[in-house]
C-alpha cells in the first residue's frame, strides 16, 4: 500500500513536472512569506507549562501586579537627582511612562513621540521611581499637616465650649468662663504645636515641604549615620545606592509580545528625550523583560545571517561531493520543505521560540538527505526516467519513507518534555520531515523530470533548443564544471583517496572481524555514558547571550550599582492577607531567608544572593502598627495607591513579599530559589508560592539540565524508534539490526562532547534526540539497501560493497553537507549558538562514521545469526536445509 501511494505521487511528479514543481514552490514561497510574519516570543508560557505551579504563580503575579519589573537606571549620583533640577527631568519622564498628560496640555514630544504613543496605549500597570515618591511625600505629609491642623482648630474649639460649659456649670461667670476656655483651647495648640515641632525636627522643616526644600529632601532620603549620600535602606527599591535611583515599570499583564515590544522600544525612546536629560549622567533601560526580548531578537537576526551562509556553504559542498546530475536539486527541496513548515507554523499561530529557529539547520540537514536519497536511487536505475522512478517507487522510496518515519518517532519523544519551548522544537520538526519527504518525492522528481525531457529536446536534431535553452545549459555546465575542476585537483583527489582507503580499510575489519569491532564500539559507548553525567551545563545567561547586547551591558551596571540583578517574588494569598499574623509571618519569613542567604545590612546587597525588596511588611515598621487587623487596614488607608499597588491588591487577598536576585548560573539561582521555597510555612488558611520570570527560568533549567532526564529522552527516544521499525518492517530482526549503531551513537556522541569540553546549554542541550534521529535515518537506509542486496543473491562481502558504493556514497554526501551548514554555526559571536553549532557538528560527524563503520559489522553478525533470537534463528536453518535438498 506504501509502495502504491509512493509510486503514484512520485509518477504524477515525472508525467506532469511543471505543474507539479510550480504547485509546490508557489506553496513553499507562500509559506516563507507567512513566516516571515513571525516574530519572536519571549513568553513565560515558553518556559514552563501552564500546570505547573511556578506558571500559575507568576501568572497571579502577572495579572494583579504588572509584568516583571523593567528598570530604568537613573545613572547619575543619588544626591544629584534629588537635590538638584534633575528631580523635575526625573518626575516628567516617570509621567510620561505611565501615559499621564497634563489636562489640557499636548505631551511632550508631539503627537507622534512616545510620550504621546504610551498615553494612546498605557501598557504600564505600575510606574515607580524617586520623582513620584518625593512628590507622593510631599503632597501626603502636606495633606497630613492640613489635616492635623484642620483637626487642632476643631479640637481646640471643642476643649474651648466644653471648658466655658463647666465653668458655667460651676458658676462661673462669662467672663471666667470665657478665660477658661481660652486656656484649654491654648493647652489643645500647644500639644500640637510640640507633635508639629517634633515632625518638623525629624524632616528638617522651617516652611510647608515641597520637591525645592533640599534640606527636607536631606532628611527624607538620606540616613545620616552612614557616609553623606547613602539612602536609607528602606527605600533601596527606588535608591538602591549612592550613586543611582530606579524607576521601575511593570507592564500590564496579557498585553501580547507585539505590545510588549512596542512598549519596551517607547520606554528607551522616552529616555532619550531632550525633555529629561540629566544635567550630569544618563538613563539605561534594562531588566528581564528587556534582556530575554533583546536576546531572541540576537538570536533571530543572528540565525538568518548564518542560516544564508549556511546555504551557500552546503550549495558549495553539493557541488562538490554529489556525484550526480543537478547536484543543487536537493537543496531546492530543503529550501521549499522549510518554507512550508514554517508556513504551517504561522497559521496555527504558534510563536517563534528560540527552540523553533534550531529547527530550521536540523530540517534542511534532514531534506537534503531525503533528496539526495531519491535522485541517487532514481539516478542509478538504467533506462528511461518514467520506469526508473516506478522501479524506485517500489525499491527505494519506502524504505526513505520508514527512514523518516523512525526518524520523526525519535524527535516526536521531544512532545513529553515538561519545557513548552522544547515540546514545540519536536512537533515542528515531525511536521517538517513529513513535508520534506512529500518535496523530495514531488518537487525533487518533477524537477529531475524536467531536466531529463530538456537532455531528451537538446540531443533531438530535428529540436531547436534556443537561446534560452541554450544559455540555461551553459549555466548548468559551468557549475558542473566548477565541481569538476574542484573534484579533479590533485589535492582534491588525494583526499578522496585517503577516504576511499578508510572506509575500504573499516569495512575489511568490519567484514572480517566483525565481533571485535562491535565490541571496541561498545566499550566506548559505555564509556560515553558514564560520562556523560559529567558534562557541564553552561547555565550563565550573561556567558550565553552576545556580550555586546545592551540590555546586558545596563544589567551589569544596574547590579554593580544596587547588589541585584532582578527581583522573585513571594505571592501570598489569603481570606485576608492583612491579618496581623500573616504580616508577621512575612516578616519572620523574610528575616529567616535573608539570614539564611547570608544578608548583612552592614555589607549591603552586593554580598549576598538575595536581598529585601520593597514588599507590604515594609509599611509597617512597628509593633503598635500590627496592634489589629483594624490598625492594619486604618495605615492601609492612610497610605497613596501609589505605594500600596505594587505590594497588595485593593480586595487585600494577595500581596507580594519581594526580594532582590543576584545574576548567577540558573543552576546556583535554582538552589537559591529551592532554600527559599523550602521556608514556605504561611499560617493557616493562607499560600505562599514563589513567583516571577527568574523562577521561571530556574525551573526550565532544572528540567532541561538534568543527566537523569536526558537519559530518559533517549530511552524513549530508542524506543519509539524501534516501535516504529517493527511496526513498519513486520520483522524484528529488521527493526534491531538498525537499533544496535543507533543505541551506541549515544555512547560516542556523549563520550566525544565530554572530552572536547564543550558544555551543553538551554539550547543545545535537546539535541541528544539528533544522534537518534540522524543515526537512524542512516541506519535503516543502509541496512535496508544491503538486505535488497542479499535478496539480488549476492554474497554478504558483495553485498555490503555495493552497499556502500552507492547508498552508502548517498549517506556520505548527504551527512557531509549537512555537517557544513552546521559548521557555519561556529562562527557566530552568540556563544548559545556556537556551542549549538559545535555539538550540532560532533552528533552529525559522530552518527555518520560510526553507523558507516559499525553497522556492517553487526550486519555481518545477524547474517551468522549471532544477533537474531533463537527462534528465528531455528527458522533459517530450518529454511536453509530445505533450500539445499535435492528436487524430487
Amino acid at each position: 500500500m506504501l509502495s502504491r501511494l509512493l509510486g503514484r505521487l512520485m509518477a504524477l511528479a515525472a508525467r506532469r513536472p511543471i505543474p507539479v514543481a510550480a504547485t509546490v514552490l508557489v506553496l513553499a514561497a507562500v509559506g516563507a512569506v507567512l513566516a516571515l510574519r513571525l516574530e519572536p516570543n519571549a513568553d513565560t508560557s515558553t518556559l514552563v507549562g501552564r500546570s505547573t505551579a511556578g506558571f500559575a504563580a507568576t501568572d497571579t503575579l502577572h495579572k494583579r501586579f504588572g509584568d516583571d519589573a523593567i528598570y530604568i537606571l537613573v545613572g547619575e549620583p543619588v544626591s544629584r537627582v534629588v537635590l538638584t533640577s534633575d528631580l523635575d527631568q526625573v518626575l516628567g519622564l516617570e509621567g510620561c511612562l505611565a501615559g499621564n498628560v497634563p489636562a489640557g496640555q499636548k505631551p511632550a514630544g508631539g503627537a507622534n513621540g512616545p510620550c504621546a504613543r504610551l498615553a494612546a496605549t498605557k501598557p504600564a500597570k505600575v510606574v515607580f521611581g524617586p520623582g513620584t515618591f518625593l512628590n507622593e511625600a510631599v503632597g501626603q505629609i502636606s495633606d497630613q499637616l492640613s489635616a492635623a491642623t484642620s483637626k487642632q482648630a476643631t479640637d481646640s474649639r471643642r476643649a474651648g465650649d466644653a471648658a466655658y460649659k463647666l465653668a458655667l456649670a460651676r458658676g462661673l461667670g462669662k467672663t471666667a468662663a470665657t478665660a477658661y476656655a481660652q486656656q484649654a483651647a491654648k493647652l489643645v495648640q500647644a500639644k500640637f504645636t510640640a507633635q508639629l515641632l517634633q515632625l518638623a525636627l525629624r524632616y528638617g522643616l522651617t516652611s510647608a515641604p515641597s520637591l525645592d526644600d533640599p534640606q527636607f529632601i536631606s532628611r527624607l532620603v538620606f540616613d545620616d549615620r552612614r557616609p553623606a549620600g547613602t539612602p536609607k535602606a528602606r527605600f533601596a527599591s527606588i535608591f538602591p545606592g549612592a550613586q543611582g535611583a530606579l524607576i521601575q515599570v511593570r507592564l500590564k499583564a496579557g498585553i501580547g509580545e507585539r505590545a510588549r515590544r512596542e512598549a519596551i522600544a517607547n520606554i528607551r525612546a522616552a529616555t532619550q528625550m531632550q525633555n529629561w536629560r540629566l544635567s550630569a549622567g544618563s538613563y539605561a533601560v534594562t531588566g528581564a523583560p528587556v534582556v530575554v526580548q533583546e536576546l531572541s531578537s540576537a538570536i533571530s537576526h543572528s540565525i538568518l545571517i548564518l542560516l544564508i551562509a549556511a546555504v551557500v556553504v552546503m550549495a558549495l559542498t553539493l557541488l562538490l561531493v554529489f556525484r550526480a546530475r543537478l547536484r543543487l536539486i536537493p537543496l531546492l527541496v530543503a529550501l521549499a520543505a522549510a518554507g512550508l513548515t514554517f508556513g504551517v507554523m504561522a497559521i496555527s499561530g504558534v510563536g517563534l521560540t528560540m527552540a523553533s529557529i534550531a529547527v530550521i539547520p536540523i530540517l534542511i540537514g534532514l531534506a537534503v538527505d531525503y533528496a539526495v536519497q531519491i535522485q541517487s536511487r532514481i539516478q542509478e536505475e538504467p533506462g528511461e526516467l518514467e520506469p526508473s522512478i516506478a522501479r524506485v517507487a517500489v525499491r527505494g522510496a519506502p524504505t526513505i519513507a520508514i527512514a523518516a518515519a523512525a526518524t520523526a518517532a525519535g524527535f516526536l519523544v521531544l512532545a513529553l518534555s515538561p519545557v513548552p519551548m522544547v515540546r514545540g522544537f519536536g512537533i515542528l520538526l515531525v511536521v517538517g520531515i513529513a513535508l520534506a519527504v512529500v518535496c523530495a518525492l514531488t518537487l525533487g522528481v518533477a524537477v529531475q523530470s524536467l531536466a531529463a525531457r530538456r537532455a531528451a529536446r537538446a540531443t533531438d536534431p530535428g529540436e531547436d533548443a534556443g537561446t534560452l535553452a541554450r544559455a540555461r545549459a551553459a549555466v548548468e555546465a559551468a557549475w558542473n564544471g566548477a565541481g569538476e575542476i574542484v573534484t579533479g585537483s590533485a589535492a582534491w583527489g588525494a583526499v578522496s583517496h585517503g577516504v576511499r582507503r578508510a572506509g575500504d580499510g573499516a569495512l575489511r575489519a568490519a567484514i572480517g572481524r566483525p565481533g571485535r569491532v562491535l565490541a571496541i564500539a561498545a566499550v566506548i559507548a559505555v564509556a560515553g555514558w558514564a560520562l556523560d553525567t559529567q558534562t557541564r551545563v553552561e547555565s550563565d545567561v550573561q556567558k550565553l547571550v552576545p556580550q555586546n547586547l545592551n540590555a546586558l551591558h545596563d544589567l551589569r551596571r544596574l547590579q554593580d550599582i544596587s547588589g541585584v540583578g532582578g527581583e522573585v517574588d513571594v505571592v501570598v494569598e489569603g481570606r485576608r492577607v492583612t491579618d496581623p499574623a500573616v504580616v508577621a509571618w512575612m516578616t519572620r519569613y523574610q528575616a529567616r531567608i535573608l539570614r539564611k542567604l547570608k544578608f548583612s545590612a552592614q555589607r549591603g546587597c552586593g554580598r549576598s544572593d538575595v536581598c529585601p525588596a520593597f514588599s507590604l511588611p515594609d509599611l509597617f515598621t512597628t509593633k503598635a502598627s500590627l496592634a489589629s487587623r483594624a490598625r492594619v487596614d486604618g495605615l492601609l488607608d492612610a497610605v497613596p495607591t501609589y505605594f500600596s499597588q505594587s505590594v497588595i491588591t485593593p480586595d487585600r487577598r494577595t500581596a507580594t513579599l519581594a526580594f532582590g536576585l543576584r545574576l548567577m548560573p540558573l543552576e546556583r539561582q535554582f538552589q537559591v530559589l529551592r532554600t527559599m521555597r523550602a521556608g514556605l510555612d504561611p499560617p493557616p488558611g493562607v499560600t505562599a508560592r514563589l513567583a516571577g520570570l527568574p523562577v521561571l527560568a530556574a525551573e526550565a533549567n532544572d528540567r532541561l539540565a538534568s543527566p537523569l532526564r536526558r537519559i530518559e529522552t533517549l530511552l524513549a527516544g530508542l524506543f519509539a524508534v524501534g516501535l516504529v521499525l517493527l511496526l513498519a518492517l513486520r520483522n524484528l530482526r529488521r527493526a534491531l539490526v538498525p537499533l544496535v549503531p543507533i543505541v551506541l551513537a549515544t555512547g560516542w556522541s556523549a563520550l566525544v562532547l565530554f572530552l572536547t569540553r564543550i558544555p551543553l546549554n538551554p539550547l543545545s542541550i535537546v539535541l541528544g534526540a539528533l544522534v537518534i534521529a540522524i543515526a537512524t535515518e542512516f541506519s535503516v537506509l543502509l541496512s535496508e539497501r544491503f538486505r535488497a542486496e542479499r535478496e539480488a543473491g549476492h554474497e554478504v562481502a558483495e553485498a555490503l560493497q555495493r552497499t556502500y558504493r552507492s547508498t552508502g556514497v548517498a549517506v556520505l554526501t548527504s551527512g557531509v553537507t549537512a555537517i557544513a551548514g552546521f559548521a557555519v554555526l561556529i562562527v557566530s559571536d552568540i556563544r548559545m549558538l556556537r556551542d549549538f553549532g559545535f555539538v550540532t557538528v560532533i552528533d552529525l560527524a559522530v552518527a555518520l562514521l560510526g553507523v558507516l563503520i559499525v553497522l556492517p559489522a553487526v550486519l555481518v553478525l545477524a547474517e551468522r545469526g549471532a544477533l537474531v533470537p533463537r527462534p528465528v534463528r531455528a527458522r533459517r536453518r530450518g529454511a536453509a536445509q530445505v533450500e539445499r535438498a535435492p528436487a524430487a
